[in-house]
């Protein structure tokens, strides 16, 4: 969880390999090499070896329809992920879960998606939003997304309900990313710096004590970040 780099020296095969990896993580149908050429404004002759590189490392595979997707090679990477998430945040995410009577999460920011990593359903609740590790949805939708672009500096043309989330210190949305259900989220900030946030997912709205909840699991989490997410150097 850092803010981008300052503009510096890049290893190009490198950095065009994971803008394929990238690309491919925003298309789950697949992509031609045609495309991907497009996409990266490259020769396709490039685009090949960037591939057959990648799928040497079980990063990519390439489908019978001949697109190219993800592959199980990305979870090995992931592995140790999940792990220093869950250490920090499920304790927070359980309680808020069970408090609140609603689903927490915890998401993360992948380029411009917003990523699903961790889900706590509500033990004290007959009837909760069902919600699946892994959803991807734009930063642009949803509390969740919402809540880290406002934990970042504020941005030319970006949308006025960023700037009153960056405000609030509470992001909000409703049926965006599943019909009849509200949400808020808050950003986990390290260093003045969001890459992730909490939320609670219901189908009834939150009052302002629930708000003030979220935004303090969020704080707790980003206390202890730190220490257990960034990897030592």
């Amino acid at each position: 969880m850092s803010k981008p780099p300052r503009e510096a020296a890049t290893v190009q095969t490198l950095d065009r390999g994971l803008r394929v990896l990238h690309l491919l993580a925003g298309s789950p149908e697949g992509v031609t090499v045609s495309e991907l050429a497009s996409s990266l404004e490259v020769h396709r002759a490039i685009v090949y070896r960037l591939l057959a590189t990648l799928a040497a490392h079980r990063l990519v595979i390439k489908g019978d329809d001949g697109r190219y997707r993800l592959w199980t090679g990305l979870v090995e990477l992931a592995r140790g992920v999940i792990p220093r998430w869950r250490q920090v945040a499920w304790p927070e995410l359980e309680t808020l879960a069970d408090e609140l009577g609603c689903t927490a999460t915890l998401s993360v920011a992948s380029e411009d998606s917003c990523v699903t990593l961790l889900v706590a359903e509500p033990r004290t609740a007959s009837l909760h939003v069902a919600y699946q590790p892994g959803l991807r949805h734009p930063l642009t939708v949803g509390a969740s997304g919402k809540a880290i672009l406002a934990g970042r500096p504020s941005q030319p043309g970006e949308p006025s309900e960023i700037a009153s989330a960056r405000r609030r210190g509470i992001a909000r949305s409703e049926g965006e990313i599943q019909d009849g259900a509200f949400a808020i989220a808050a950003p986990i900030l390290v260093e003045d710096w969001a890459d992730a946030s909490v939320a609670v997912v219901s189908f009834r709205r939150l009052d302002a004590a629930g708000e003030r909840r979220v935004a303090e699991a969020a704080s707790r989490i980003a206390s202890a970040a730190p220490a257990a997410i960034r990897p030592a150097s």
